[in-house]
């Protein structure tokens, strides 16, 4: 076999190429699955009531320095499992979109969890909740559709509401050990506002630790809201960008559904508050 004489420094030029795609694919993974109160990156500590169901199909896309990620459809479902207990599960399909790389699609990471609320929401006291998940591995990490092993987000969050108006956040950290990957700490703050019986917008500042070897941190500046079609189907959408670190580009919509037998929430009328449960927010 003739092998023919290689450039002086192609096989440099070469392994930088590679190690460059590797990170970038390694990138687009590790935040497609960072997302977190649809249609927000902060969330929330209510969980969805007893015998209740929430789905949403919805799709996200995150453009960076790297390349471009999409979940396009993905599904998430939540259902009250106990009184103050919900469980979680997001299904998306991707797509990894390199700069300079070839671009893949198919099943990404499963995502579980269980929501709890610790303390309910007094006129003196937030609700707090913690919402601890797991990323399955069950996307290609070589294809840039997953983390290549599971990896959790343990998270604290806490909730006021003042009349039409809502705030809530908190933050936690992140325990990654995938190769290429770094555990990182991450912390939002939203606050959002009834406008009129159809329309809820609100703003948030999400900042979070760097999640891949020599990578950076971000904070994003994320604007959103919800449509009330009716008081069972929303349209749920948000858009942001990097206000410091590495620059991420990201957008949400979704349409949502929910359903479950009535229930009387004896506390609300006792006290005159409006019931804990909303459907236009979790």
């Amino acid at each position: 076999m003739t092998h023919r004489p290689q450039p002086v420094g192609a096989t440099t030029v070469r392994a930088s190429t590679a190690l460059a795609a590797a990170l970038a694919l390694a990138t687009l993974a590790a935040w497609r699955t960072a997302l977190a109160g649809p249609p927000f990156l902060t969330d929330d500590p209510e969980p969805v009531d007893y015998h209740h169901s929430e789905f949403y199909v919805f799709a996200t896309d995150d453009q960076t320095a790297g390349g471009k990620s999409v979940a396009l459809p993905a599904f998430e479902y939540n259902y009250g499992i106990l009184p103050e207990t919900q469980f979680h599960l997001v299904v998306p399909y991707a797509e990894s979109i390199p700069r300079g790389g070839p671009s893949a699609s198919g099943i990404g990471d499963v995502e579980v969890g269980i929501k709890f609320r610790l303390f309910d929401e007094t006129a003196d006291r937030p609700q707090v909740g913690i919402f601890p998940m797991a990323e399955l591995p069950t996307g290609a990490a070589r294809a840039g559709l997953g983390n290549g092993r599971t990896w959790w987000r343990l998270p604290i969050w806490a909730q006021k509401t003042l009349g039409p108006w809502v705030t809530y956040g908190g933050g936690g950290y992140v325990v990654n050990h995938a190769p290429g990957q770094r555990s990182y700490a991450f912390a939002g703050w939203l606050v959002q506002r009834d406008v009129g019986p159809k329309w809820t917008l609100g703003a948030e500042l999400f900042d979070q630790g760097a999640d891949v070897v020599a990578g950076r941190g971000r904070t994003i500046l994320n604007v959103g809201g919800y449509y009330n079609f009716t008081p069972t189907f929303n349209l749920l959408f948000s858009a942001g960008r990097s206000v410091a670190g590495a620059m991420h580009t990201v957008a949400y919509l979704g349409l949502y559904w929910t359903w479950g037998r009535a229930r009387h929430d004896a506390s609300a009328a006792s006290t005159g508050a409006p019931p804990r449960w909303s459907l236009a927010r979790r």
